[in-house]
């Protein structure tokens, strides 16, 4: 598929899209929705993927909605501004439920909708100079459909304080309420995705589907409903091809076979 407002590229069992709208601060649109959607979907489908990292083009990561499509949304509907919510919830769930890794790599001012797409992801490393905001409130709006990930994130607790307050935040900031992983000089940020995600191609890639299952079902689950469904996952991966695999190169003391050589 040719992309007009992100980049996809491929590489060595690592895909990486790039928000490709640094005139607007990659500001998303319903054309990047939808093509996001369509992007996460086939990688999803995609065996020889095995890690996708998220960024943005230019100085910016993601500043939320863009100005001309709210111009739009303004004279929508119920039904309609029903439909376009869902298209964006849909996104963030598919990256928060993909069985494959996902890291943010955030290079800079992230906003509203944007924190919410970087939520989504896995693993958040972001650069010292990036800058953070659930402005939403100033719109007369709420952060709706990116409230699960971000209060998944960091919590209540902070997340009353900046839903309501509408606060920006440094990444210094950020980092204390748990909103990233990883803060990094601008300099740096390249080489401590590329470590992560080097970390994240030894890992068994079923044994990383499975873990992101256990994140998503566990919390709703009563330790009673836990107890037999832990005991069965592991079970099934021990006499699964994988499990076998690496607990055979553990003990012969090799590099499992999904670890290149």
């Amino acid at each position: 598929m040719k992309y007009e407002t992100i980049i996809f590229e491929e590489k060595n069992q690592v895909a990486k899209i790039s928000l490709n709208r640094p005139e607007v601060h990659n500001a998303f649109n319903k054309i990047m929705v939808e093509e996001l959607s369509f992007a996460f979907n086939e990688i999803a489908k995609n065996s020889k993927i095995r890690v996708v990292i998220l960024t943005g083009e230019g100085k910016s990561f993601c500043a939320g909605a863009d100005l001309n499509w709210m111009r739009e949304i303004v004279n929508y509907s119920y039904d309609e501004n029903l439909e376009e919510a869902m298209q964006i919830a849909e996104l963030l769930y598919l990256i928060y439920s993909l069985p494959k890794p996902t890291i943010a790599r955030v290079n800079g001012t992230t906003i509203g909708g944007g924190t919410g797409l970087m939520c989504a992801c896995d693993i958040i490393i972001a650069s010292e100079k990036a800058k953070f905001g659930l402005s939403e409130v100033k719109l007369g709006l709420v952060p709706a459909v990116i409230s699960p990930y971000v209060i998944k994130r960091i919590g209540e607790a902070s997340a009353r304080r900046y839903f309501l307050t509408g606060e920006r935040l440094t990444a210094e900031e950020a980092l204390k309420i748990g909103l990233v992983n990883t803060v990094v000089s601008d300099e740096k940020l390249d080489s401590e995705v590329e470590r992560i995600t080097n970390f994240l191609l030894t890992s068994g890639p079923n044994a990383i589907a499975n873990c992101k299952e256990l994140l998503i079902k566990i919390p709703g689950m009563n330790l009673e409903e836990a107890k037999a469904y832990t005991a069965k996952m592991i079970a099934d991966l021990r006499i699964s091809e994988e499990g076998q695999e690496g607990m055979s190169a553990f003990l012969e003391k090799r590099k499992p076979k999904w670890v290149k050589t």
